[in-house]
Parts: C-alpha cells; structure tokens; sequence
C-alpha cells in the first residue's frame, strides 16, 4: 500500500468511526458536563413532592434492624422498600422512586419523591451502569476513541500537520490533566 493509499484509508476509517458513534461521543459529552456539576444540582433526576413523616422509634436502639425499617417504610410510603443505611443519628431509608431521611433521637423524617430527568437523566446512567453488554460496547468506544485521535493527528499536512504544530498543541493538552490531577486535588 503507498503512502497516498495509505492515506485515504486513515481519512476514511477516521471519518467513517467518528460517523457511527456520534451519537455515543454527543451522549457522553453532554452527560459528562452535567454529572461534573452535580453538586449543583442532581443530572439524574428532580424531586417531584417532599412529605414529612414520623415514626416511633423503639427505646432500645438494637431493634433499630432492617426489619423495623421494612415495616415502618410500609406505613411512610407506598413504594418498594430497597434499603437503609445508618450514619450517626440519621437512618436514610431508599425505594423505587424514592428516599427517606429519619432522625434517629426524634423518629422524625422527610420523603422526597423523585423521577428521572428525560434525556439527560438516561445518559448519565451510561456512565454508571454495569450491564455486561454495555461494557463491552463502552471498552469498544474507548477504543474506537482512541483510534480517532491517533488518526486525527495525520489527516492534516502542511503547516498544520502533527509535525509542524499538531505535537506542541497535544502536549499542551496532555498537560492540563496532569495539573489537576496531581496538583489541584
């Protein structure tokens, strides 16, 4: 293969890769942004309706169990019981659609009820699911991005090949991670 050959073979596969997953690459830009500002605000899903509630806690902390909360989580909601977990004085009881706060010294507590965000609420789960076949695809796309920045750094030639500027913008670029992950924690 000569070197003209080889590169239309580089523009088209470069250009043909990028193609299939656009869609991929635009889901994960855009989930990506909103999950780096989730103390802002939640990307995955709002609050629909907030209740109070209070429950009566028994005298003796040891019969604060999972079952106690299975009971008790029937009588504050109607949706499935998932969990609880304790920290200090505060149990946090999940369900389906949503999660209880309970003061452990007053019995009292707050449901906030929740829903997924369209759009924006599905491509975070992207990020986080653990489904086999996802991860299979996702390695793939990894892959697939790798690809298209190496062949991205030779399409151009010229005054703008890789070689002419392309090397000292990339170093540039690989520098700014390194700041922050070593530097700024």
């Amino acid at each position: 293969m000569n070197k003209k050959e080889r590169t239309i073979l580089n523009r088209s596969l470069h250009r043909d890769i990028s193609y299939f997953f656009v869609g991929l690459i635009i889901a994960f830009s855009v989930s990506g942004i909103a999950l780096n500002h989730r103390t802002d605000f939640d990307p995955q899903e709002y609050t629909v309706k907030t209740e109070n509630f209070k429950i009566d806690l028994p005298s003796d902390a040891s019969l604060i169990t999972e079952d106690f909360f299975k009971q008790e989580a029937k009588k504050i909601a109607t949706e499935e019981f998932r969990g609880h977990r304790i920290r200090g004085q505060e149990a946090r009881l999940y369900f389906e659609d949503a999660f209880a706060s309970v003061n452990l010294k007053t019995g009292e507590g707050e449901i906030e009820y929740v829903q997924t965000i369209p759009v924006l609420g599905q491509m975070t789960i992207l990020h986080k699911t653990t489904n086999v076949w996802w991860i299979w695809f996702s390695d793939i796309f990894g892959v697939a991005m790798l690809f298209i920045a190496i062949t991205g750094m030779f399409i151009s030639k010229g005054k703008n090949s890789f070689k002419k500027r392309g090397w000292w913008l990339a170093t540039i670029g690989l520098i700014f991670p390194f700041i922050f992950l070593f530097l700024i924690r």
